[in-house]
C-alpha cells in the first residue's frame, strides 16, 4: 500500500470543488449565513488567520450537512494607511500593492481548503463597492446623520490623519501606535449618538454574544442618567451648565472646573487681569497637543483661577471658576461641579490649591470630622444642605432635581459616553467623500448619477496630510445645481465605514442598482453565526450595529434591526508564548505548513489544540500528532476500501459482539459530538477530534481482529462523513474510494444513533472518603441501593470502613460511589 500523498490529493480535490463549483449556494432551502470578519490584505497569512477560518469553515461544511443552504462568502477590507504607507516605502501604486496582497492572499485561503462561495467575492478598494459606500453616505446625509463641524480631533502625527475616539487605544493610535495628539479640524461625523438608546437596549436582544463584548459595548456607550443645571457667572451675562449623577452633592460644591476651550473663557477673557489672562490663553495652548487620555487620565490634575465667580443655584453661595486640564470641552457640557468632599478628583485637586472641602453627605450617624482624611464617595445621609438636610441620598436627588426643574434651572438628562462617529480622514486610499462646495449654492451632495467618485491616479501620497487636497483636477468640479466652480471635499471616510455595511454586499454582490436587493436582504439576513477576534467589540461591530440599525428603519432589510445573530471570538495563536509578527521573525506561514505538513493536518490541529475561544501555542511536536492521525486513517481505511464499498452507511449494521457494539459506539460517540459541539454554538472541535482518536483506535482493533465483520466495513464507509467538516481532503479521497462519484461535502450527515449509543455494562467507580476502593462492572441505570449493597461485598472497601461510621453517601448515577465515614 503506497503512503498517502497528501499534496497530490489536496490540490487535486481543491481543482476539482473550483471546476465543479461545489460551494456555491443555491438558495433552495433553510438559510444558514455563517461569516468571519473579512480580512484585511496585509500581503501573507499566518496559522493565526487559518484558526478563524478553519473554525468558520468546519461550521458551513457541518451545516451544510445538516440540510442546511450555507452562505459562506470572502472578501477584502482592501483601504487603509498600511497601503499608503507601502506606497511611500515601496515607490509603488497603493492600488497595485493590495492587488498583489488580494492575488497571494485568495490563493492561501483556498489553499487552506475552505469552502467560500467565491462568486460572491468582494474588495471595498472597487469602485463598484465604494461608489455604494458613498450613496450610503449620502442616504445618512440627507436624513440629518452626517454632518460637519469643528472640533477638537484626535491626531495621529506619524500616519498623519484623524482618528475616531474608538481608534485611540491607551492614549496611542490603533494602528502604528503613536501618541495620538489633539488639533482643532473641521470634521465629517456621524450621528450615533441618536441611536445610543437603541445600541444599549438592544443589546438585550443578543443572547448569542458573549457577554464580555456586549459588557465593553455597555461600558463604551457609557449612559448615565442624572441632572443638569446652570451656575450663573457673577461678572457678566453667562452661565455655566453642568451635569452630574450626584446631585445630593450640590451643596457642598466649593469651585467650578471648565475646559480651557470652553466658550466661557473667550467671553471672559477681556475682563480679566492681563497676567491672568495670558497665563490661561499659555496654559490653553499647552494643552492643544495633548490627547485625551493624557488629560483625564495621564497628567497631573492641574489648573488656573480665573478671579471670576459663579453662584450656586441651590446654596447661594459664590464658587471660584477655574480652568483645568482634566475637563474636555466635547465631554458632556465642558464644566464639572467640583465637590472634594465627595469626588476623589475634586479631592486631590483642593489639596493641591488649597480650596474648600465641604462635607455634605456622611454614612449613617458620623461627623464630617470623622470623614475628612478622603472623599466620601458613596450614598448616605445629606447635612449642610438646606431643607434636604436628613433625607437619604436616593431621595434627595429627587427632590433637588424637582426642586431646580420646578425653578426652571435644571432639568433630568441623560447623558452618554460615546461621541459621534468621526469618519473623515486626510489621506488618500479611502473612499471620497460625495459632497462638494459652491460659492453660491453652499454645501451640496453630489447627485446619485454622478457616482461613483473616482479615486484619481498618481496623487502625491508623502505621509504628510492629504493627497487629494494637493490635486486640483480632482479637486476642482462643477456645481451640479447653479453650474458653477465648485470643489470637492478633499477628505476620505474612515475605513470602518465600508466595513460597517459589507456582510450585506455579499448578498448582491454583482447588483448595479442598489448596494443590495431588499429581499435578499429579508431572505438571509441576519448572520447567523459571526466569528472574528474580541478586538473588535467596540469599533467594527459597534458601528455595524448603527448602521444595519439605520437600513432597517429605511426599509432596506428584514425584521431584525441586528446584523449578527451569533457571535464567536476565536483565540490567538502565539509562537513561543509570543504574538506572531514579522517585526519579531516569528510569522508561521500557511505556504510552509501546508507544504510540510499538509493542510487537513493543520485544520486538526487548529481545532484540537484548545477550545476554540482559548489562546494556543504553535509547535512543530503538537501538529505532528494530526499527521499521525491522518497516515492512520489512511493506513486503516485504504485496504478495505473496495470491500466497503457496498456498505449502506443509513443502515444500522448488526453487531453480534462485544467488540462489535464498543466499534459502533465510537462511531456514533464521535458522531454526536460533532453534532452537539456544532448545533450548541460551543464549538468546542476539540473534543469532537478526540472522539476521532477513539474512533481510530476502535477500528485499528476492528481491522485485525474482525476485517470482514459488517460493522468493521460500516465503521470504515462512516469515516469519510465524519470527517468532511474538519479534514476534507482526506474525506473526499476515501469517498471517492468507495466508489462515489459526488461530493462527499453535499451528502448528509450521519445521524446518531441510540442503538449505537446504548451500553450493555458500566463502571461505577467506588470510593471511600474520596479514595478509589473499587471498580465494579454493572449494568446502566443501577439504583443508588443496589449500588451501595455492591460497593459493601468488595473486601477494600470493608477494609477501609473497618471500625467508622459511614456519613454520608453521594451517588452519580452510572458514574461514582462515595461513602464519607469517620
Amino acid at each position: 500500500m503506497a503512503d498517502y500523498d497528501f499534496r497530490s490529493v489536496e490540490a487535486r480535490w481543491q481543482q476539482r470543488w473550483e471546476t465543479e463549483k461545489t460551494y456555491r449556494t443555491t438558495a433552495a432551502g433553510q438559510k444558514y449565513y455563517v461569516l468571519e470578519m473579512l480580512p484585511y490584505p496585509s500581503g501573507d497569512l499566518h496559522v493565526g488567520h487559518a484558526k478563524n477560518y478553519t473554525i468558520g469553515d468546519a461550521i458551513a461544511r457541518m451545516m451544510r450537512m445538516l440540510g442546511y443552504d450555507v452562505l459562506h462568502p470572502m472578501g477584502w477590507d482592501a483601504f487603509g494607511l498600511p497601503a499608503e504607507n507601502a506606497a511611500i516605502a515601496r515607490n509603488i501604486d497603493p492600488g497595485d500593492w493590495t492587488r498583489s496582497n488580494i492575488a497571494n492572499m485568495q490563493r492561501q485561503v483556498r489553499l487552506m481548503g475552505t469552502g467560500y462561495d467565491w462568486s460572491r467575492e468582494i474588495a471595498t478598494c472597487t469602485p463598484e463597492y465604494y461608489r455604494w459606500n458613498q450613496w450610503l453616505f449620502l442616504r445618512l446625509y440627507e436624513a440629518g446623520l452626517a454632518y460637519k463641524r469643528e472640533a477638537p480631533v484626535n491626531w495621529c502625527p506619524q500616519d498623519q490623519t484623524v482618528l475616531a475616539n474608538e481608534q485611540v487605544i491607551d492614549g496611542r493610535c490603533w494602528r502604528c501606535n503613536s501618541l495620538v495628539e489633539r488639533r482643532n479640524l473641521s470634521q465629517w461625523f456621524l450621528k450615533i449618538t441618536d441611536y445610543a438608546d437603541r445600541l444599549l437596549n438592544d443589546l438585550e436582544k443578543l443572547p448569542g454574544w458573549p457577554e464580555r463584548t456586549k459588557t465593553m459595548q455597555r461600558n463604551w456607550i457609557g449612559r448615565s442618567e442624572g441632572t443638569q443645571f446652570s451656575f450663573f457667572v457673577e461678572s457678566c451675562d453667562a452661565s455655566i451648565d453642568v451635569f452630574t449623577t450626584r446631585v445630593d452633592t450640590a451643596f457642598g460644591v466649593t469651585f467650578l472646573a471648565i475646559a480651557a476651550e470652553h466658550p466661557l473663557v473667550a467671553t471672559l477673557l477681556p475682563t480679566l487681569e492681563p497676567a491672568t489672562a495670558a497665563a490661561i490663553v499659555a496654559f490653553g495652548e499647552s494643552l492643544k497637543s495633548k490627547s485625551e487620555l493624557e488629560r483625564t487620565s495621564l497628567m497631573e490634575k492641574q489648573g488656573i483661577f480665573t478671579g471670576a465667580y459663579a453662584t450656586n443655584p441651590l446654596s447661594g453661595e459664590r464658587v471660584p471658576i477655574w480652568v483645568t486640564n482634566y475637563v474636555l470641552a466635547e465631554y458632556g457640557t465642558g464644566a464639572v461641579m467640583g465637590v472634594p468632599a465627595h469626588d476623589e478628583r475634586d479631592f486631590v485637586f483642593a489639596q493641591t490649591y488649597g480650596l474648600p472641602i465641604s462635607y455634605v453627605v456622611l454614612p449613617t450617624e458620623q461627623k464630617a470630622e470623622q470623614v475628612q482624611d478622603a472623599a466620601f464617595t458613596d450614598d448616605g445621609v445629606l447635612v449642610a444642605s438646606g431643607e434636604f438636610s436628613g433625607m437619604t441620598s436616593a431621595a434627595a436627588r429627587k427632590a433637588i432635581t424637582a426642586s431646580l426643574t420646578s425653578r426652571g434651572l435644571g432639568q433630568v438628562r441623560v447623558n452618554y459616553r460615546v461621541r459621534d462617529w468621526l469618519v473623515s480622514r486626510q489621506r488618500y486610499w479611502g473612499t471620497p467623500i460625495p459632497i462638494l462646495t459652491c460659492e453660491q449654492c453652499g454645501e451640496l451632495a453630489v447627485p446619485d448619477k454622478q457616482l461613483p467618485i473616482m479615486l484619481p491616479s498618481g496623487a502625491p501620497i508623502t505621509g504628510e496630510g492629504s493627497p487629494l487636497a494637493r490635486m486640483p483636477e480632482f479637486i476642482t468640479t462643477t456645481c451640479p445645481k447653479c453650474g458653477g466652480p465648485a470643489r470637492r471635499e478633499s477628505d476620505t471616510m474612515d475605513t470602518f465605514f465600508e466595513s460597517s455595511w459589507y456582510y450585506l454586499r455579499y448578498l448582491d454582490p454583482q447588483n448595479d442598482r442598489a448596494p443590495w436587493a431588499p429581499e435578499n436582504a429579508k431572505q438571509w439576513m441576519n448572520v447567523d453565526q459571526y466569528i472574528g477576534g474580541a478586538e473588535h467589540a467596540v469599533l467594527h461591530l459597534l458601528y455595524s450595529r448603527f448602521f444595519y440599525k439605520f437600513f432597517h428603519d429605511q426599509g432596506w432589510v428584514g425584521e431584525t434591526d441586528e446584523p449578527f445573530e451569533r457571535l464567536f471570538h476565536q483565540g490567538m495563536v502565539l509562537y513561543n508564548s509570543e504574538k506572531m509578527s514579522k517585526s519579531r521573525g516569528n510569522v508561521i506561514g500557511i505556504d510552509r505548513i501546508a507544504e510540510q505538513y499538509g493542510v487537513d493536518a493543520m485544520r486538526l490541529f487548529l481545532l484540537y489544540v484548545t477550545p476554540p475561544e482559548d489562546t494556543s501555542d504553535w509547535n512543530d511536536d503538537g501538529i505532528s500528532g494530526r499527521i499521525r492521525f491522518i497516515a492512520r486513517v489512511w493506513r486503516l481505511c485504504e485496504p478495505h476500501l473496495q470491500a466497503a464499498s457496498h456498505v449502506d452507511v443509513r443502515v444500522f449494521p448488526q453487531a453480534n459482539t462485544k467488540e462489535e457494539k464498543a466499534l459502533l459506539r465510537a462511531v456514533h460517540t464521535a458522531v454526536k459530538s460533532a453534532l452537539d459541539e456544532t448545533l450548541s454554538r460551543r464549538f468546542h472541535y476539540n473534543a469532537t477530534i478526540a472522539k476521532f482518536d477513539e474512533y481510530l483506535n476502535a477500528l485499528s482493533t476492528a481491522t485485525t481482529a474482525m476485517p470482514d465483520s459488517p460493522c468493521t466495513l460500516y465503521a470504515i464507509a462512516a469515516l469519510p462523513l465524519v470527517l468532511a467538516p474538519f479534514a476534507p481532503h482526506i474525506a473526499e479521497e476515501l469517498w471517492a474510494g468507495l466508489g462515489h462519484r459526488t461530493s462527499v461535502h453535499l451528502e448528509r450527515f450521519l445521524e446518531p444513533d441510540p442503538r449505537a449509543l446504548d451500553v450493555d455494562e458500566i463502571t461505577l467507580v467506588v470510593q471511600v472518603n474520596g479514595k478509589i476502593r473499587g471498580r465494579i462492572t454493572t449494568a446502566p441505570g443501577i439504583s443508588e441501593d443496589d449500588a451501595l449493597a455492591l460497593a459493601h461485598a468488595e473486601k477494600p472497601v470493608i477494609a477501609a470502613l473497618e471500625g467508622k461510621t459511614i456519613r454520608k453517601v453521594i451517588f452519580v448515577p452510572n458514574k461514582l460511589v462515595n461513602i464519607v465515614a469517620t
